[in-house]
């Protein structure tokens, strides 16, 4: 005898989105819904109470993709009873649980196998429109309703999520380092860019500078000749001599000892005449 609401057996209550059947000495009498019901117990009683709420199977199912990997697909299946089919729900099948899971298991198992792994994971609506397809009608016929199914995991091996993410990891390190190269490419070719200007502007200056000498050069020249009366060339080699011995007097500031050719100053010395020895000894 089922548990009823009062003390009384032949009272019996039924609650809310929920129907109970009757059988009178084994035989399906009636299906009674939500309320207080008198029922003629021991010849009648009630064998079973069916809920008409929306309820919610999780099935888990291992199979292989085209790829031959290996994948746990979980599936959320969200069905309730017909009222109008609470007799078939009842009698006709012993577990409905059980029914629903084998169709799943028989969809994703045929529908999975088509698709390589990272087209599996981009149609985890197709795989659950293909189950929600094959239970509907199928399952209406038993006095259930399917509402929905959702594709809510689907988990490969570790070591294969451990591979992909190493690929997805040296996808983008190659990127980076792409991107690197193009910014050290632009950093150096600034930086070739600076030094050449940076050349060319020192060659103008430079330009300037041996232009300036020489002007400063051709108006002494000029000048001396005019007011001294002697020929320009013995002017220069003065020039010269001055600028050859202002270079030793920094060469030897500086603690440093270079070879000289003696022959540049005698040629000097007997362009001005033989009128100046230097010392060789003590070079100023």
């Amino acid at each position: 005898m089922d548990d009823g609401c009062c003390c009384v057996p032949c009272l019996q209550c039924v609650r809310t989105k929920e129907v109970a059947v009757v059988e009178d000495l084994g035989n399906f009498e009636q299906l009674l819904g939500p309320g207080l019901h008198f029922v003629f117990w021991p010849l009648k009683s009630i064998v079973g109470r069916l809920s008409l709420r929306i309820q919610q199977l999780d099935v888990l199912c291992e199979t292989k993709t085209k790829d031959n990997v290996f994948v746990h697909v979980q599936v959320a299946v969200q069905y309730r009873v017909l009222e109008e089919g609470a007799y078939a729900a009842y009698y006709r099948l012993t577990d409905p649980r059980g029914q629903i899971q084998s169709y799943v298991f028989d969809v994703v198992r045929s529908t999975v196998p088509k698709l390589e792994l990272d087209a599996a994971f981009a149609s985890k609506a197709e795989i659950a429109d293909a189950v929600l397809a094959q239970l509907k009608d199928v399952m209406k016929d038993y006095g259930y309703e399917i509402l929905n199914t959702l594709v809510t995991d689907m988990s490969p091996d570790y070591k294969v999520k451990a591979s992909m993410n190493e690929i997805n990891a040296s996808k983008r390190l190659k990127e980076a380092a792409a991107h690197k190269a193009e910014a050290d490419k632009i950093k150096l070719t600034k930086q070739a860019e600076a030094e050449a200007e940076s050349r060319y502007l020192s060659g103008l200056g430079v330009a300037r500078q041996r232009k300036a000498i020489v002007q400063g050069l051709q108006e002494s020249v000029t000048e001396f000749s005019n007011e001294v009366g002697t020929r320009p060339k013995d002017v220069m080699d003065i020039l010269l001599l001055s600028q050859y011995f202002d270079t030793l007097s920094t060469v030897g500031a500086n603690a440093l000892f270079v070879n000289h050719d003696p022959s540049t100053v005698a040629s000097l010395q007997s362009s001005l005449g033989g009128s100046f020895i230097p010392d060789k000894r003590n070079p100023p």
